[in-house]
């Protein structure tokens, strides 16, 4: 890790906070069926950037869960609410958490299990792989709000070469 060596002999509280700091991004989308894959695109760059400025460990696993559930909670949003929808991601390196805002009124909800229903399993997916999840109605709108964890004791690092 380029900044534990770069200041070995700094004091290690200030070095911990550093490291552990969380970082945050933002993006908006009108939520078309081409704004799902920006969606996924903008969830992969921002903990590639974690691994690479702030040395976080992400697992092959957390990954690949962090993109399918952005995929299913934007698909849910294009199908559901279709229009203004706001993504917040954010991170200290342990945990991801991701919040989805959109203009519609109707909270999700999983659809009763029946093993002859073709579609419709998204929600049930994002409930099974995620560590938290909230819905949460505002004056316009709601927000779902899911947490990752981003390391997996079975798994190795996300490297770049697995990343596509």
């Amino acid at each position: 890790m380029s900044l534990v060596k770069a200041h070995a002999g700094a004091d290690r509280r200030w070095l911990e906070e550093v490291v552990t700091a969380t970082v945050r991004n933002s993006a908006a989308y009108e939520m078309t069926s081409g704004d799902i894959g920006r969606a996924r695109s903008f969830v992969r760059d921002f903990l590639s950037t974690g691994q690479s400025q702030h040395s976080w460990t992400v697992s092959a696993r957390a990954f690949d869960i962090a993109q399918l559930v952005v995929s299913e909670l934007a698909t849910n949003v294009c199908k559901y609410a279709p229009g203004p929808c706001l993504l917040d991601v954010e991170s200290d390196g342990t945990v991801l958490s991701m919040t989805m805002w959109d203009s519609g009124a109707v909270l999700p909800s999983p659809s009763p299990a029946d093993p002859t229903r073709v579609g419709q399993h998204g929600l049930e997916l994002v409930l099974a792989v995620c560590q938290s999840f909230e819905l949460r109605r505002e004056a316009v709108g709601k927000r779902v709000s899911v947490q990752i964890t981003l390391q997996d004791s079975t798994d190795q690092p996300h490297s770049e070469k697995t990343a596509r």
